[in-house]
């Protein structure tokens, strides 16, 4: 189930750069951000008045957890501007491998409290794939 879950995040991921490039064209790009914040900020409100999620535990989170709104924002705005320029695709890939280069470096040094999962060298061979398929898709 998780593995089809995480496979649909990518397909909203790739249709919420295309619609939020497009809003920030007709709109700009810092207006487009404040749009799609508060209307994500109203469906969040409305998907929890049903239930009692609205008890929210804060005490004793780590004051850096709270930069994810922040990294957000600018995930959303830098969408944008990539979105104009370069389409969906390479936004995607590019996004995708930054993810993957920092997720990597995370496991290995067991950054933010997460378990160490060493880096292998055999790991390099995917990273060069993926590296290469981008060359491809920018350059070809």
């Amino acid at each position: 189930m998780y593995n089809s879950v995480s496979l649909f995040i990518g397909v909203l991921i790739s249709v919420m750069i295309m619609i939020n490039g497009t809003l920030s064209a007709a709109s700009g790009n810092y207006a487009a951000v404040v749009i799609i914040h508060l209307v994500g900020l109203l469906g969040i409100i409305t998907a929890m008045l049903p239930g009692k999620a609205f008890r929210f535990k804060l005490k004793g989170i780590p004051l850096y957890l709270y930069s994810a709104g922040t990294i957000g924002i600018f995930t959303v705005l830098f969408n944008n501007m990539g979105y104009a320029a370069l389409g969906v695709s390479l936004p995607l890939a590019l996004g995708l491998f930054g993810q993957l280069l920092a997720s990597l470096v995370i496991d290995h040094l067991g950054l933010f409290q997460m378990k160490k999962i060493r880096f292998e060298k055999k790991k390099f061979m995917g990273l060069a794939i993926i590296f290469a398929g981008i060359l491809v898709m920018a350059f070809l």
